[in-house]
């Protein structure tokens, strides 16, 4: 019987992170069955799910100090169940853009929460807008839009709360 875990781990970037991240896991019969990784600043950062035997986990719990040491990261790993699948729910990608300003996230995530929606992933970045180098935002989710939602109301709702925002938006299906 094979069990999950989530292991987060954030430290100073450099090549060879990831190899050497993975390559331990693998020693631990650690399978990565789902993973995030980023550079945030001057930071390397990555969450993953993993799945082992009982007892390989056992051994990671307890190498988990070495492993910190040894690869220069602070690593932190959560027990977890499988997800289960989600009957009736279709994922849709949201995907936002806007010059900077704080509060974006807020405003936008408050938006799908308040109608009960699960927000699966999330993604943010900066950049600078071409010719004017005026900050500009971008943000991409993936929504779990359960099937009785009508879809067409639920995109003419959110469109119509970006205009009032200033948010250049679209709604559409994942995949």
């Amino acid at each position: 019987m094979e069990s999950c875990m989530v292991v987060s781990a954030i430290g100073r970037d450099r090549p060879g992170i990831v190899k050497a991240l993975t390559k331990a896991l693998g020693q631990h019969q650690a399978n990565i069955s789902e993973s995030r990784m980023t550079v945030l600043g001057g930071e390397f950062a990555v969450i993953m799910l993993v799945s082992a035997s009982e007892q390989a986990i056992a051994v990671l719990e307890k190498d988990l100090p070495a492993m910190e040491q040894e690869l220069g990261l602070s690593i932190h790993l959560k027990r977890t169940l499988p997800r289960p699948l989600a009957a009736g729910v279709v994922p849709y990608e949201i995907t936002v853009v806007s010059m900077d300003h704080p509060g974006i996230v807020h405003d936008v995530t408050e938006f799908f929460s308040s109608r009960g929606l699960n927000i699966e992933s999330l993604e943010t970045t900066n950049y600078a807008a071409p010719h004017t180098g005026t900050t500009m935002f971008s943000l991409s989710m993936v929504v779990g839009v359960p099937s009785d939602v009508k879809v067409s109301q639920l995109r003419g709702k959110f469109l119509e709360f970006c205009d009032q925002l200033n948010l250049d938006a679209t709604l559409e299906i994942h995949g």
